[in-house]
């Protein structure tokens, strides 16, 4: 009987031991492909960086200026002049009180059934 018991043991540890060394192995190769995947990461980052700074060259006025001028005819562009951005005197003033006859019209409508908006688009011919 006792025999029979440290058969069953000395294979039960064969078993765990090769259950030990598969998953040793096994966290060895998830180790290695993490630090495979730090490195791409660490690539791609310095490469974005690069891109980054690349960009931020391209975009100087100094760099596009010539470039401009160059295809100025071409491209039928003209530099911004301040008038093109309109001043604060074109915008309307903020009403002294806000128009409540408006809201309840459109109240008054809803009550009655009536869609507003598909009015509009009945107005404008679109359906």
């Amino acid at each position: 009987m006792i025999r029979r018991l440290n058969i069953f043991l000395i294979c039960t540890s064969i078993v765990m031991l090769v259950g030990v060394y598969m998953l040793k192995f096994s966290i060895e190769g998830t180790a290695a492909e993490r630090t495979a995947l730090q490195i791409h990461i660490s690539e791609q980052e310095d490469d974005l960086t690069t891109l980054k700074a690349d960009w931020a060259v391209l975009n100087q006025p100094g760099y596009v200026e010539p470039i401009v001028r160059r295809h100025e005819a071409e491209l039928g562009v003209t530099q911004v002049q301040q008038e093109q951005f309109g001043s604060f005197a074109d915008l309307p003033m903020r009403p002294a009180k806000p128009d409540t006859a408006a809201m309840d019209a459109l109240f008054l409508a809803i009550d009655a059934g009536v869609d507003p908006i598909d009015a509009i688009l009945e107005l404008e011919g679109i359906e």
